[in-house]
């Protein structure tokens, strides 16, 4: 038998809406402080470990100079840093949207990449973003 507390029927519940709300601030303040503080400048960043070991891209290379270019309103230049995290923006909007909407009504939301075709659409993906941009006619694809 499921009892609800007095005073709690059905409604927006926004306490529940607290840790979505919680990302997307840690998410403008990342977003804020990347934008302020370019990456291109060497010394406030630390090397890609993958990159620093292998001197190869990995798909998050050129992420943070992504972001400092989307934060600033050049999307040209974040396409060119790495057109993967870019395309993933919307998705992930669409996500916390689902998340804060779910939360906020009191319901449990489970995204779509937790399930396994999904999942490994996207993990195919990103290997081939991964090896393609490290390829002599990927080049175009490299921060």
């Amino acid at each position: 038998m499921i009892t609800r507390a007095p005073g709690r029927r059905g409604g927006l519940r926004l306490r529940a809406g607290l840790p979505p709300l919680g990302a997307l601030a840690a998410a403008v303040a990342g977003v804020v402080y990347v934008g302020r503080v370019d990456p291109g400048v060497p010394g406030h960043y630390p090397i890609c470990p993958f990159l620093a070991l292998t001197g190869l891209y990995c798909p998050g290379c050129g992420g943070l100079r992504m972001t400092h270019a989307l934060a600033n309103g050049d999307v040209a230049a974040a396409a060119g840093f790495n057109v993967f995290l870019l395309l993933l923006g919307p998705f992930v909007a669409y996500a916390w949207i689902r998340w804060t909407v779910a939360s906020l009504r009191g319901t449990r939301w489970r995204p779509a990449i937790a399930r396994p075709p999904v999942l490994f659409t996207f993990i195919a993906l990103m290997i081939v973003f991964w090896v393609v941009r490290n390829l002599p006619f990927g080049a175009f694809l490299a921060p």
